[in-house]
């Protein structure tokens, strides 16, 4: 059977249905092929899950601390069983949602798994997409216009192959139906981090294990520092600079035991799970990319600035491409291409004017250069870094670790940077992300009036500290 739109989107993530919105939004026929469920991983494996997990986890541990507020909670408990029955409601209430948003937009969702195809007598141009749905019937769906939103998956470690049980992927840990006692995570990234602190406040006994020299290796180094410090504060065993000799991998009855090298010194480590967090690859394979003259660099779909790939007609969006692997990226890339795609002018934005964040308690966000990236693109740097332990709002949380930090341009004036670690910083890194859309200076930002008492009170003084004109600190 054969299908024609004006566009077929390949991937029903947050790319992918964020595009498919969008051209829908523009008059036109547009299709989405899933061959799970509509949401990708952001909703079901990543974003949206492990966030449920994370916020019973601040519960848990605020409940446990609540005498402090004079309140209270004796022998407080965890039923792990109903901490995962919650994750699934939360994803199952917004996967409603999205495909209510399908029907609202008129956009056919095809259920199965889509390939591209060459020049047939389907159309004379590669990009047709042939789907099956897994009950020996093929569809044929024939676009003007095609968006590859394969996504990605986690990425694996030779020697440290997963098996859902002893070694698992964030994936896989999404599907625990019980707490381990003790976990080694290998990976101090975005997961690795965000992993570590929801276990260790439902009680883990965790252990992270990251190579480069720092947590958050591509974050500010002032952060970086700050979140080791209070990660290993709670208990946590931060091991930077060390490497996982994973030939000394040995599964036994009690989990996992594993070898490690620090400065040429070998050290072993037990857990009943070992969790890999080394980041995350591209879902090309198996799509027909080789039936087409798009171009695959470094495992990475290769797109231009309007997320083109080498088929003009055919874009790529999301994980698939690399950059950021960010959900919110992902969302504007989508935006992006479906514009392009008929004939708009979409925004440009570039890789360091998207938000960053890790939430992690506490949580971290950023945008822009770091102050090392600054003063590697040659600019003369103004550094402010201003600490919540002054800030009367988070006194009054009883959440006063961590900062704020602006870089500025000493010439200029620009805003290169805004780094945060601190109670809800993901919320309110938004305004530093106007600013930069604005090319607001910090001194505008200042003078912006900040409601008191909020945490964002500490975002305005820092913005004038970088000219020693903070008020209150």
């Amino acid at each position: 059977m054969t299908h024609t739109f004006d566009m077929v989107v390949l991937g029903g993530g947050i790319g992918g249905y964020t595009a498919a919105i969008r051209a829908a939004q523009l008059g036109k026929s547009v299709a989405i092929v899933e061959q799970d469920k509509l949401g990708g991983t952001c909703l079901h494996r990543g974003c949206i899950p492990s966030k449920a997990l994370l916020r019973s986890a601040e519960v848990f541990a605020l409940m446990k601390d609540s005498n402090r507020f004079g309140i209270g909670a004796e022998a407080v408990t965890l039923d792990f069983s109903k901490v995962a029955s919650r994750k699934d409601a939360v994803v199952e209430q917004l996967y409603s949602g999205l495909q209510f948003l399908m029907k609202k937009n008129k956009i056919t969702v095809f259920q199965g798994k889509g390939r591209l195809i060459g020049p047939s007598i389907f159309s004379p141009r590669s990009g047709t997409v042939s789907v099956d749905q897994g009950d020996d019937e093929i569809l044929t769906l024939v676009p003007e216009k095609v968006i590859i939103a394969t996504g990605s998956r986690p990425r694996s470690l030779p020697g440290l192959e997963t098996d859902g049980v002893t070694i698992l992927n964030s994936d896989e840990a999404l599907r625990l139906e019980k707490l381990p006692a003790s976990a080694v995570i290998i990976g101090g990234g975005v997961i690795g981090v965000e992993w570590a602190s929801l276990l260790n406040d439902f009680g883990v006994q965790v252990t992270v294990v990251e190579f480069a020299p720092r947590l958050l290796p591509s974050e500010d180094e002032d952060v970086s520092r700050e979140l080791e410090r209070l990660l290993k504060k709670r208990g946590v065993n931060v091991r930077t600079g060390t490497k996982v000799l994973t030939e000394s991998v040995r599964k036994h009855e009690g989990g996992v035991t594993l070898k490690v090298e620090h400065r040429e010194e070998e050290a072993e480590l037990s857990a009943e799970i070992a969790l890999v967090c080394v980041g995350r690859q591209a879902n090309v394979e198996g799509i027909g990319l080789e039936n087409t003259d798009v171009k695959v660099d470094g495992g990475f779909i290769r797109v231009n600035e309007s997320m083109q790939t080498a088929e003009l007609h055919i874009y790529a969006v999301g994980d698939c491409i690399g950059g950021l692997q960010l959900a919110h990226a992902a969302a504007h890339e989508g935006l992006t291409a479906a514009e392009h795609a008929w004939g708009q002018q979409p925004h440009k934005v570039e890789p360091h004017q998207v938000p960053r964040c890790v939430y992690s308690r506490p949580e971290t966000a950023s945008i822009g250069w770091t102050e090392r990236e600054a003063k590697e693109r040659g600019r003369e740097v103004k550094v402010s870094k201003l600490h919540f332990r002054a800030l009367g709002k988070a006194i009054v949380l009883g959440e006063t670790d961590g900062f704020v930090k602006v870089v500025a341009d000493k010439e200029t004036n620009d805003l290169l940077g805004v780094h945060m670690i601190g109670p809800h910083v993901t919320d309110y890194i938004s305004e530093a992300a106007l600013a930069q859309l604005l090319d607001a200076t910090p001194w505008e930002i200042g003078q912006t009036i900040h409601p008191h008492p909020t945490l964002s009170e500490l975002l305005g003084e820092a913005m004038l500290a970088v000219d020693g004109r903070s008020i209150n600190m």
